[in-house]
């Protein structure tokens, strides 16, 4: 299995056979990410997770490309059974893919900004991806694909989310955000602090593809 990270929170994981990718929103190379793709895992309806206008055209294009989604994202798609609503403590089947989600709730931005549904999803049993959230999933993960950049966190929270997981492996996600130096600064400590932890953390560039066991 591979794993490749375009922009941002947006991945895509092959094994030649089957093909999903999870959140390609608007700072992420959204076509490419979608091309030959036959599930789409959206974990809410913020448009860095989610490019509506791109998003309905690949699937509009393609009819056989499903997407998994939160009831907001599903109506703002509006493309009919072509989008399968879900929510916290689910199972399915995506593209050939066995998917859990978690969580239920978006990371608290502001208490003046609302919050919005968000679903985490972990993949095969393998991989996970948290959306924008810190919820610990109650399975085992190999990977972990780690916030390490956002509004609605600071690098504690991230770090012991890390821990708490304690994926052998993790890779960054929504990181668009800020600067290398200041990634730097995260990744950093993450490795620092985590690292005794057994969490082994890899920078990734965008559309870098790394093999899975």
């Amino acid at each position: 299995m591979e794993l490749t990270k375009f922009s941002h929170s947006c991945v895509r994981v092959d094994d030649g056979a089957r093909s999903l990718v999870i959140d390609p929103g608007v700072f992420s190379e959204v076509e490419e990410a979608l091309d030959g793709a036959s599930a789409v895992l959206i974990t809410h309806e913020h448009p860095d997770h989610v490019d509506v206008d791109r998003v309905r055209a690949a699937a509009q294009r393609d009819s056989g490309l499903c997407i998994w989604a939160p009831g907001p994202v599903s109506e703002a798609l509006d493309l009919g059974d072509q989008v399968v609503v879900v929510g916290p403590g689910e199972s399915f089947d995506a593209g050939g893919f066995a998917v859990r989600t978690f969580g239920g709730q978006h990371a608290l931005i502001h208490p003046q900004v609302p919050i919005v549904a968000n679903v985490g999803y972990l993949i095969d049993g393998a991989i996970y991806h948290p959306g924008d959230s810190f919820v610990v999933p109650n399975a085992p993960v190999q990977a972990l694909l780690l916030p390490t950049i956002a509004p609605w966190s600071k690098a504690s929270e991230m770090i012991d989310f890390a821990i708490a997981v304690r994926a052998a492996r993790a890779f960054q996600i929504h990181d668009a955000i800020g600067t290398p130096v200041f990634a730097g600064l995260v990744e950093g400590h993450l490795n620092r602090i985590a690292g005794p932890f057994g969490v082994h953390f890899t920078h990734l560039e965008p559309q870098q593809t790394v093999p899975l066991p």
